[in-house]
């Protein structure tokens, strides 16, 4: 009740200012928790229940993968978040350690606090639409390999705790050894659980014709995956992922998003009030310099790090900086790391204290980063002419004689609708997000991307394309596709939607095979309803607009006034 109710009090206040509900429900649990109003004092029951929150976001993302995505990014997954959680691991606990703390504290702490919060740096990225863009592939691709960084944490933090470590290099080997076989294991048994007895039972459950037992089912999925990498040592959101992949690749997959999602509306709510009422704002007060020293600190230094591994990949400058300060604060596993060793006696209880606030504090500034990342992001793109980052676009590398639709608005759709019904294949490209992902749920082959980069129009085959339509509703844009597509690739035809007359000249001057004036086309129409309605047969109509329409093309010939 008490979640319920300053939920619809306070996150709409946010929403009413322009923020993310994110910082609302921080703001409701550092409001109602113990070192608030102390509303609510038992914050290890509310954090039991809030981490299926996180389950259930992990589960929905796998349903909008596949593992084709999966394999195509690997090189983010392994190399870029690889190299993120090692670098940055390595440097923060260099920190720590010459803060005269124990090699085994520095190595815990320095690689917990490299870690970034899957759970709200995914959720700010789906609310502003961004995560199906580079940026949003860039960052899941690291979060998701600090998700598997976890295991050896976790396992690491038992074995110190048990003094496995003391025990020589060999016992510490076998146990490490005996973890990892473990946890394996545990996937490998999902992976082929989840491809053959998941989608057999949904079958099965499908012909009873009952919602309520598919949904049960689909819950019954989530939290036994779950549980079984929970019980191996592995991040019980890493199961649900696995879960969620498995079943993208079936016909159940929209069935499925739509019952899931209320469900993780409100646990990822929960998990985010929870993590609001862990934080103790009197260690802030008693120590507020050192406290503001930390946060700044880590920030920083994750952020130029990361903006550094990321321009390393091929990524501009600015849009590396993007990167950087959004994954730049701590995340939920170090309370989940952190806390661990504290119960096991590696980290004396001060610093492990100070580190866990240090982490919560920068996690809730995790969307104002975003924010201030975006902010820095166009001055470093104005002073040295960043180019807007294109969309990697994976298309059938064997699909040839297809049409490329640029703009996929009311006239590229029509295009489409054409195309679709004469069995044309079409490849478009669209740079409304929201268009975008519209199409795709709904099975079509439209990308995010612009049409005006060579490396956009090569990933979706103009070189084997029969022809490229351009229906872009910018002048400036339409202007900068043609001349892209036609001088790099002449014998590829270029059909275009053109503004009026004078537009539709400088088209063909630039390499337009065709190019059809809307202006022209649609004043045409009009004239014709008007003339037959005031009683003029379409027998007259006819020869009439041909006439005109004659007439009007002759001039978007460039040679025209010469003639």
């Amino acid at each position: 009740m008490v979640f319920l109710v300053a939920s619809v009090l306070v996150v709409p206040l946010f929403q009413w200012m322009r923020a993310s509900p994110v910082l609302g429900y921080l703001a409701v649990g550092a409001l109602i928790g113990p070192f608030g109003l102390a509303v609510i004092d038992d914050v290890e029951g509310v954090t039991r229940l809030a981490e299926l929150g996180v389950v259930f976001l992990l589960f929905t993302i796998g349903l909008e993968l596949s593992f084709e995505r999966l394999l195509a990014m690997r090189r983010l997954i392994f190399g870029l978040g690889g190299l993120q959680v090692l670098i940055v691991g390595t440097v923060i606990a260099l920190f720590v350690r010459s803060w005269d703390n124990t090699i085994e504290a520095s190595v815990i702490v320095g690689f917990s606090l490299a870690l970034s919060s899957t759970a709200i740096v995914t959720q700010v990225l789906i609310e502003r639409g961004e995560f199906a863009t580079p940026l949003g592939r860039r960052a899941f691709s690291i979060l998701l390999f600090q998700d598997l960084a976890v295991v050896p944490l976790i396992m690491l933090v038992t074995i110190l705790s048990g003094g496995g470590a003391s025990e020589g290099p060999w016992e510490f080997a076998r146990l490490v050894g005996l973890a990892l076989l473990q946890a394996v294991g545990a996937i490998a048994v999902i992976l082929i659980f989840g491809r053959y007895a998941l989608r057999y039972l949904f079958r099965v459950v499908t012909w009873t014709r009952s919602p309520e037992l598919f949904m049960a089912l689909t819950l019954l999925a989530v939290l036994s995956t779950a549980w079984a990498t929970g019980q191996s040592g592995l991040s019980m959101a890493l199961g649900a992922f696995l879960a969620g992949l498995v079943l993208s690749e079936t016909e159940f997959r929209p069935q499925v998003e739509i019952d899931i999602q209320p469900f993780k509306g409100l646990l990822l709510g929960l998990f985010f009030i929870s993590v609001g009422m862990g934080l103790d704002f009197s260690v802030m007060a008693d120590s507020p310099y050192e406290v503001f020293i930390g946060v700044v600190g880590l920030i920083f230094v994750k952020s130029a790090l990361i903006s550094a591994l990321t321009v390393l990949f091929g990524v501009t400058g600015s849009q590396a900086v993007r990167t950087g300060f959004l994954l730049g604060a701590g995340g939920e596993f170090a309370f989940v790391v952190i806390g661990g060793a504290l119960q096991g006696g590696v980290i004396e209880r001060d610093i492990g204290q100070y580190m866990l606030i240090v982490a919560g504090v920068s996690l809730a500034l995790t969307p104002l980063l975003m924010v201030f990342g975006n902010f820095v992001s166009d001055l470093v793109a104005r002073r040295y002419r960043d180019q807007p980052e294109p969309e990697i676009v994976d298309i059938d590398e064997d699909l040839k004689g297809h049409v490329i639709i640029a703009g996929y608005g009311r006239v590229g759709r029509t295009v489409a609708r054409l195309l679709s019904e004469q069995m044309v294949p079409f490849v478009a490209l669209d740079m409304n997000l929201a268009r975008t992902q519209a199409a795709r749920k709904s099975g079509e082959p439209v990308f995010y991307g612009d049409a005006a980069h060579h490396s956009v129009l090569e990933r979706v085959g103009v070189e084997r394309a029969a022809a490229i339509v351009i229906t872009l509703n910018d002048f400036t844009a339409t202007t900068k596709a043609v001349a892209a597509v036609h001088s790099k690739w002449p014998k590829v035809p270029i059909f275009v939607r053109a503004h009026d007359l004078t537009h539709s000249r400088e088209l063909v001057k630039l390499g337009a095979t065709s190019v059809v004036p809307e202006t022209l086309e649609v004043s045409l129409k009009l004239s014709a309803d008007v003339l037959h309605a005031l009683g003029t047969p379409h027998e007259a109509l006819a020869p009439l607009m041909e006439t005109v329409r004659e007439e009007g093309y002759a001039r978007v010939d460039p040679d025209a006034d010469r003639k």
